[in-house]
């Protein structure tokens, strides 16, 4: 796991959303790229991520086609073998946390299951991004996304 990444497991929602705050959206990732579920400020936010990691969702896989890689689609990998489901679209919006610019992944259009679901992501330092999930209008969740290919 990611150093940054490893520090944001002992966060509390206050700091992340600060780090999110102060951030620019970065790049819009990618390809394949690993996720780590944040339960911010709980003692238990480590054994969750792991678990989460290994029974339920590892990141997300991006393919980015329209002209200058500002738009595109991703996959979720998901179960313990990555399984690539739920699908979404991926464009630059405001955010709904602080209205300024951020990279939305979208379910709203492409994904029955997860219709409800909006991410919100900007890269924190490269190759790394800091996540946050709502479902409807509702903060649910923090998550990161780091890639491989990047120190």
């Amino acid at each position: 796991m990611n150093n940054t990444v490893k520090t944001w497991l002992g966060k509390s929602r206050e700091e992340l959303d600060e780090i999110y705050r102060n951030a620019e959206p970065g790049n819009i990732p990618s390809g394949d790229t690993h996720g780590t579920a944040i339960l911010a400020g709980s003692i238990f936010s480590k054994i969750v991520a792991a678990f989460a990691r290994l029974f339920a969702w590892q990141g997300k896989v991006f393919d980015l086609f329209c002209p200058g890689a500002q738009a595109g689609l991703l996959v979720n990998k998901i179960t313990p073998f990555s399984l690539s489901f739920i699908v979404a679209k991926v464009y630059r919006d405001k955010s709904w946390l602080d209205g300024k610019d951020t990279i939305v992944i979208d379910y709203s259009k492409t994904s029955f299951v997860a219709k409800a679901i909006r991410d919100e992501i900007r890269e924190i330092e490269p190759g790394v991004y800091l996540g946050k999930v709502w479902w409807g209008k509702w903060r649910v969740l923090d998550f990161a996304l780091t890639r491989d290919n990047v120190d």
